[in-house]
């Protein structure tokens, strides 16, 4: 439920909102879900939230973080580190949750209500203290997909949850082809 006289600030966890979006077979339009959520309400802040491969000569995901950049985004990115597991296979580690956890308790005072684009129930306590502070928290991700992508302590923490898929119709695209997703598969999604 979002009313329009209501403070907003999107606080969206990339490499999570793409898993769930990609489980679900569609593509996000940030520019339609900026949109959105600016006839829901008065959207003061989209934070999009990000690791970075710094050592590759291209990474798939940057196009992406620069057009946000200069489209009403607040970008919040940091260096992804790279390790080789123990069976050999190489990973990519980028985690954004202490960053997003702090902007949020930051701009609580400021806001009514945060919509929160992730499925991680390491949120859970984010959700809890932003509540303690009056402020209306929803979280958008997905139940869905197999397995769902939101922990369910998260979905019952939120005061209201919102089923990415039924978002399709209006902030989604078609997937892109295969090549670049195998590429972008390398942002782990934490649930």
């Amino acid at each position: 439920m979002f009313y329009r006289d209501e403070r907003l600030a999107l606080f969206i966890d990339g490499s999570n909102l793409y898993a769930a979006a990609k489980s679900l077979g569609f593509d996000i339009d940030y520019k339609l879900l900026r949109q959105e959520f600016m006839r829901r309400g008065k959207l003061l802040r989209a934070f999009y939230y990000t690791a970075l491969l710094e050592n590759d000569e291209y990474s798939p995901i940057r196009p992406l973080v620069d057009w946000l950049n200069y489209n009403g985004f607040t970008m919040v990115t940091k260096p992804a580190k790279e390790y080789t597991d123990s069976m050999g296979r190489r990973k990519v580690k980028g985690n954004m949750d202490i960053e997003l956890t702090v902007d949020a308790m930051e701009l609580a005072p400021h806001v009514d209500h945060v919509v929160l684009f992730s499925g991680d129930g390491d949120f859970r306590p984010l959700v809890e203290a932003l509540q303690r502070k009056g402020v209306r928290v929803s979280v958008v991700s997905t139940i869905r997909s197999q397995p769902p992508m939101i922990a369910d302590e998260l979905r019952r923490q939120a005061d209201n949850f919102i089923e990415l898929d039924e978002l399709r119709d209006v902030v989604g695209r078609p997937a892109r082809e295969p090549r670049e997703e195998v590429v972008r598969d390398r942002e782990p999604a934490e649930v």
